[in-house]
């Protein structure tokens, strides 16, 4: 499961799993610390939650400077997901320890708050996984798409074809998708004599899918039609765009909802080479 859907809004997991960690940490600390220390306890859990945030996305960005390099602005935009949930568990933790080391009468309400948050978020992620099936890496569901260019029907794992490759479902009336197509084919032309790039529209009828790549002036080579959406239902999200990253071995590595920029991209493009 990748998104949780609210009418026609489709909300990704993992920051929500992330709220309902915090939310409940914040409660316990506010009820154990007792009035007096209630305000005390709920700063020490809020900058523990920020600074491991900041450092989570330091221990992501600086590993992989250059594509921000050549990007500053996408630093800032955490919407592509770039983590590292272990250096951010550890600056949480050394907050927190530093805090209770200066405040000894909020050391065990901090202790079990966090520990509260910590069971949340393992419980929440245990569920996810259960709605989902299994734990990455999974084979490529088993989902036939159509040609736009020739009409013919083929099953995922056969147009993956034994090569790494990046798959976005996106629709001409998403204006995300509409905004990261320039960054897929940058991309596509850079990356695609090793990586294979596919769009696959999602429910929208050939005609109506010809006449946007025409307007926007691009080629129909790549381009997939899923009239039934199922590659998006068989993937855990109903949300678009949503890009899937699939390894040589036609297994699913990593997945991405909402538009990707340049840098966060090719982030993962690298990822994917190094793992052939």
């Amino acid at each position: 499961m990748l998104s949780i859907t609210l009418g026609p809004l489709a909300l990704p997991v993992a920051p929500l799993m992330l709220l309902a960690a915090l939310a409940l940490a914040v409660f316990a600390a506010r009820r154990l610390a007792g009035a007096g220390q209630a305000a005390q306890a709920e700063r020490a859990l809020l900058g523990a939650a920020v600074a491991a945030l900041l450092a989570a996305r330091l221990g992501h960005v600086l590993p992989h400077w250059q594509p921000y390099l050549a990007q500053p602005w996408a630093v800032f935009d955490i919407r592509d997901g770039g983590w590292d949930d272990a250096i951010g568990v550890a600056v949480a933790a050394l907050w927190l320890a530093a805090r209770s080391r200066a405040l000894p009468a909020l050391r065990r309400p901090l202790l079990w708050s966090a520990l509260a948050g910590v069971g949340v978020w393992t419980v929440l992620g245990v569920a996810v996984l259960a709605a989902g099936g299994r734990a990455l890496p999974v084979p490529a569901p088993d989902v036939a798409l159509t040609a736009l260019a020739g009409g013919g029907q083929q099953p995922l794992a056969e147009v993956l074809g034994g090569r790494p490759a990046v798959v976005n479902l996106w629709a001409s009336w998403c204006p995300p998708c509409r905004a990261e197509m320039p960054v897929l084919e940058a991309a596509r032309r850079r990356d695609g004599a090793d990586v294979r790039f596919l769009l696959v529209n999602q429910g929208e009828a050939a005609a109506v899918v010809r006449a946007y790549l025409k307007r926007e002036g691009m080629a129909e080579e790549g381009v997939w039609l899923d009239a039934t959406r199922a590659l998006g239902h068989a993937s855990g999200s109903s949300g678009l765009p949503l890009t899937l990253f699939f390894d040589a071995q036609g297994r699913r590595v990593h997945a991405h909802l909402g538009a990707l920029n340049a840098a966060a991209l090719q982030v993962q493009v690298q990822r994917l080479r190094q793992a052939r």
